[in-house]
Parts: structure tokens; sequence; C-alpha cells
């Protein structure tokens, strides 16, 4: 950001900011999380198009506003798409079979990784097991990430093949 849209959000905080959390907060009534959100992607999208913020103190307070609006129904009309279901008792577990299917694949998977170049387990330890970013798993194989990336690639083919050769499908 220049010093010019510094000076201008700053401007644009110090003038509005307070109006808008006020608004915000009526338009979810009154929960401050909801209206945090809200007066923040507001205030993102005012950075955003700092064409808006040039018109005067007037226009940009109507559009500040227009756009915590518009932000609040497009929030309301996504829940009415996708709406949360609310229960008093909590889900029934996983059926046994699940879970002794997902035990006997692991296995299978384990078992197939021993087939596996110690690099090939490596990486896919790091990036799989672990849930490491390809930067993190580099980082700590101490390898580029190139390397992790084509080293993944390879493991994941070796893998399957392994796994075919065991006569798992799918």
């Amino acid at each position: 950001m220049t010093d010019d849209q510094d000076e201008l959000m700053r401007a644009l905080h110090a003038e509005h900011a307070s109006a808008l959390w006020g608004y915000c907060l009526r338009l979810v009534e009154h929960d401050h999380a909801r209206a945090h959100d809200i007066c923040q992607e507001t205030l993102v999208r005012a950075w955003q198009h700092p064409e808006v913020l040039e018109r005067g103190p007037g226009p940009v307070r109507g559009w500040l506003f227009t756009v915590a609006r518009n932000l609040v129904i497009d929030e309301w009309r996504h829940r009415k798409v996708r709406p949360e279901t609310l229960t008093d008792t909590p889900p029934e577990p996983a059926d046994d079979q699940d879970r002794v299917d997902a035990l006997l694949q692991g296995w299978v998977v384990a078992e197939a990784m021993t087939h596996l170049s110690q690099d090939h387990r490596s990486v896919l330890h790091e990036c799989y097991l672990q849930g490491r970013s390809v930067a993190d798993a580099a980082r700590r194989l101490g390898v580029p990430e190139g390397t992790v990336k084509s080293r993944t690639h390879y493991a994941l083919r070796a893998l399957r093949l392994a796994l075919e050769e065991m006569g798992v499908t799918g």
C-alpha cells in the first residue's frame, strides 16, 4: 500500500468506522463477532476500490453502509441455501464396521509403504501423515521444495503400483 492509500484508509477509518460499526451491529442484531467481520470486510472492499473514497464524506458513508448491508444479505442467502442443522443430541457413533474397514485399510497402506524407498516414505510421511506443507517438508527433510514435489509425485505413483500388486483397486 502506498503512503497515499495508507493515509486515505486512516482518514476513512477515523471518519466512518464508528458509525459503520454501529450500523453493522444493528444489522446483525448485536452479534459482536459478525458485526466485526462485516465491518472489516466492508473496509477491505473500500481499500480495494479507492476510487470510491474520493467522492466525499457523504457518498462514501452511503457506499460503506450499502456494502455492509449487501454483505449481510449475502450471508443470509448463503445460510438459507445451506442451513445449519441444530440438534440437542449428539450424532450417532460411527458404525463399528466403518472403523474396522479404516483400520484394515491403514494396515494395507502401511504394508504398501514398506515397498517404497526411504526417500519416498519420508516425503509421504511429512506431507500426508504429518500434514506439512511442501515448504515445511522441504525444510525438515533438508531438500529443495521442487524435490519434495517430484518425490511426492513419484512416491504416490509407486504407492499406487504397490497397492495394485497387493490386489487393492480403486
